[in-house]
């Protein structure tokens, strides 16, 4: 065939075979050069094959439409949003209203009264401290247009996703917060607080936007407004504030409670110096203040604060750790920050019920008197002048606080002795390091498994051995005294340092301190070295029920709360149940339980606990502790249904609350955990615990149960490994005998001798506000 005829053919439809190939012709399969373009622009042409409908939906061009018409959208939400919200009448009078305490059975404790605040006009407080509030808060105050939209949108994003609450708002959202609004953190909130800011900054003047929010803001000590706060941390009217007192007030914003002076904690204060300083820098940044005037401020101490009437006695604290622990609750459901939780509860007509148990409360209080405070005498012993007790009362297994003892006046003593976190536990730290070994199953050094009836070296000042090498470490026992050879369980009855000094080491430090935060004690900071083994670090009686309280509820974490139920309006707030998950096996609980019963049949709380004419057959655990110099003694104990833990402190209110010994307190030449606060325990608990009961325990091991195996005769790693003892080891059962280093106040304590000579082994108590709060205590070594 012609190519004329090819031609024709290909026209009207026909198909031919391919012409013959000749020498230019390509391969089979393979398209000429012309022909492959030619497909391949075709092949373009046409949609791939599966992609298309995906393609034709996600072209930039319908992207970008989409997202410009959201932003349309949400322009014109918001423009409607502007035209329907409208500046709201102000109205912190009617949300300010007093809060009602409860006991338990629904009797009135206290009302809070009236709310404390008194607005002054802009023009009486000095401009340099109006300064100091916009130095602190908001920079661009005075040219801004009254909203920051980056913090507003960082703020409704983290309230989307569950973030928290955001920070970097500026004056004016803050004031309309607390004066047309509330604190909650909702997205309606947020957008209504956005479009009120707005308006009220073309309304209103700088100085008035000003002056309303430095008189609603919150300062801490039930002060509300500048005056309030002038008056309540340095007696003076607002128009008196220097610059200095103007920038702590202003510091205070940011966590009132948490930077208060009379009641912070070293970290507290140290922060709160931060952030004045931080006020001040900024207003020499502002040229609001001389660079070398500001050289030359400094601190300015806030005075004592003044109680509210309707606080006196105990009344004081149980509201102070109530409102504490709704505002905590409070922060985590709402997403709250310190200083807008604190807000939301003082003076905001909540209607709360504790938990405290109104016959147990009043029993604790008269068994601190009747062992404590009726026998102090200051004209004749200055010493005692400076004795605080406090107290802590926990059903293990509701986990609520029954009863609280803060101090002897909420008016006089504004720090509450049950909840401060300054003063070392000592050794009623050490059923902790037990618990680790058991709960971890340790060995010493050479092998054998820590048990009731494992034998270590008791000798005192023995040095401290891991793996063959000293540690640098080796404290001595109460007053000198050798035990040699002795097992754990007596070690516990006799509260034997250099024991549990080696056993730490055995364990692990950093198990122990695992442990410990398990079992509830606050370990943020905390150091895991061998000193922490005598109880260094700071804890309060809250703290140390909630750790024995843990143990007595077989190992079931026991979380101590105050609040039964909150309500305001029409709203409830759950808190959080205070029984938590297992957080250490039952078996190893009930051991240490089993373990501290002999502390109390035959051991330094023997004389004022077993021996107590009112105990009538009662089982009881517990340990006696006295820390370092003195400064403090403890008793914590407890029976299958009730956890105490009763602290005495030296403070010296005369030079700032410094901490001081209690040698010679009470006729007594050395306050013992033994002591009075062993007496105080033994007063309040036989009087309200009701019939007789025993633990139950799933153990085979410790003084309340007959033990499995008589101890092994192995001495604990020393400086000789290859020593042996001379003498047989004594088995579990046998009763430790009477320590020849019994003072005349009783009991033997477990205080070392010494201090650690590294002063970062123990750590500054914080309360959450610092990632590295580990500054010497000054007081403390």
């Amino acid at each position: 065939m012609g190519r004329a005829e090819e031609r024709r053919a290909r026209q009207r439809g026909g198909r031919r075979a391919a012409p013959r190939r000749s020498s230019g012709t390509p391969a089979a399969g393979i398209a000429p050069e012309g022909g492959g373009r030619a497909a391949a622009r075709r092949a373009a042409a046409r949609p791939a094959k599966g992609k298309g409908g995906i393609r034709r939906l996600f072209t930039w061009k319908k992207i970008l439409g989409s997202f410009l018409g959201v932003c349309l959208l949400g322009m014109g939400a918001f423009i409607v949003l502007y035209l329907v919200v409208d500046v709201p009448e102000g109205n912190p009078d009617a949300q300010l209203q007093s809060n009602v305490y409860k006991f338990s059975d629904g009797s009135v404790l206290a009302r809070t009264g009236e709310v404390n605040r008194e607005m002054v006009d802009l023009s009486k407080v000095p401009k340099a401290v109006q300064h100091c509030f916009v130095a602190a808060e908001n920079k661009t105050f005075y040219s801004d247009n009254g909203v920051d939209l980056k913090g507003t949108a960082r703020g409704l994003l983290n309230t989307l996703s569950g973030k928290g609450a955001q920070g970097g708002s500026t004056i004016t959202q803050q004031y309309v917060k607390n004066f047309y609004l509330n604190q909650d953190q909702t997205v309606t909130r947020k957008l209504k607080e956005l479009v009120i800011s707005l308006k009220v900054d073309q309304r209103m003047s700088k100085d008035d936007i000003l002056a309303g929010y430095i008189n609603t803001s919150y300062y801490g000590r039930g002060a509300y407004g500048i005056q309030a706060a002038a008056q309540a941390y340095y007696r003076v009217d607002a128009k008196d504030l220097s610059v200095q007192q103007g920038a702590y007030l202003a510091a205070l914003m940011q966590a009132p409670s948490q930077y208060d002076w009379a009641v912070a904690s070293d970290t507290g204060k140290r922060l709160a110096q931060q952030r004045w300083n931080y006020v001040l820098d900024n207003m020499v940044k502002q040229d609001w203040l001389n660079a070398g005037k500001r050289q030359t401020m400094k601190f300015p101490v806030p005075k004592e604060p003044r109680p509210a009437p309707g606080r006196d006695g105990q009344k004081g604290y149980l509201i102070a750790l109530a409102n504490q622990q709704l505002e905590q609750q409070l922060m985590k459901d709402q997403d709250l920050t310190q200083a807008q939780a604190e807000r939301a509860v003082e003076g905001q007509g909540w209607n709360i019920t504790l938990n405290i148990d109104k016959k147990k409360q009043t029993a604790l209080e008269e068994a601190v008197k009747a062992q404590l405070t009726s026998k102090l005498d200051a004209k004749q012993r200055p010493v005692d002048k400076t004795v605080q007790a406090g107290a802590v009362s926990v059903d293990p297994k509701t986990g609520h606080v029954v009863a609280l003892y803060g101090g002897q006046d909420y008016l006089k003593h504004y720090f509450s002795n049950a909840t401060r976190r300054d003063y070392q536990p000592a050794s009623t730290f050490k059923p902790v390091i037990l618990a680790a070994a058991l709960e971890d199953d340790s060995r010493t050094q050479d092998g054998r498994p820590i048990r009731a009836n494992t034998v270590y070296d008791g000798t005192s000042g023995r040095q401290v051995v891991d793996n063959g090498t000293k540690v640098g470490f080796g404290p001595p026992n109460e007053d000198d005294q050798n035990y040699g050879n002795i097992t754990v369980q007596k070690a516990m009855n006799q509260s034997v340092n250099s024991v549990f000094a080696q056993m730490g080491v055995d364990v692990g430090m950093d198990n122990v301190m695992k442990v410990a935060g398990k079992l509830g004690m606050d370990i943020k900071g905390m150091q895991a070295v061998p000193a922490q083994t005598l109880g260094s670090m700071g804890a309060s009686p809250l703290e140390m029920a909630g750790i024995y309280a843990t143990l007595d509820n077989h190992g079931r974490k026991v979380t101590p709360t105050i609040v039964k139920s909150a309500e305001q309006k029409d709203r409830t707030v759950k808190m959080a149940d205070p029984i938590g998950e297992q957080v250490i096996s039952r078996e190893a609980a009930d051991t240490v339980t089993s373990v501290l019963t002999g502390v109390v049949d035959d051991g330094t709380a023997k004389r004022s606990v077993q021996d107590n004419p009112q105990r009538n057959g009662q089982q009881v655990a517990g340990k006696t502790g006295t820390s370092d110099k003195n400064k403090s003694a403890w008793f914590t104990g407890y029976t299958p249904g009730l956890v105490t833990s009763v602290g005495l402190f030296g403070e010296d209110l005369a030079k700032n609350g410094q901490h001081v010994p209690l040698y010679g307190a009470l006729g007594e030449p050395r306050v013992n955990g033994g002591g009075p606060p062993a007496r105080i325990w033994a007063e309040y608990t036989f009087g309200v615990m009701g019939d007789v009961t025993k633990f139950d325990l799933d153990t085979k091991q410790g003084a309340a149960v007959e033990p499995s195996t008589s101890p092994t005769v192995t001495e604990s790693p020393s400086e000789t490994p290859s020593e042996t003892p001379t003498t047989t080891a004594p088995t579990v059962s046998e009763s430790p005998s009477d320590t020849p280093s019994e003072t005349p106040s009783q009991t033997p304590s477990q205080t070392p001798s010494q201090t650690p000579s590294d002063p970062s082994s123990s750590r500054e108590p914080t309360d959450g506000l610092s990632d590295n709060p580990l500054l010497p205590n000054g007081n403390d070594q």
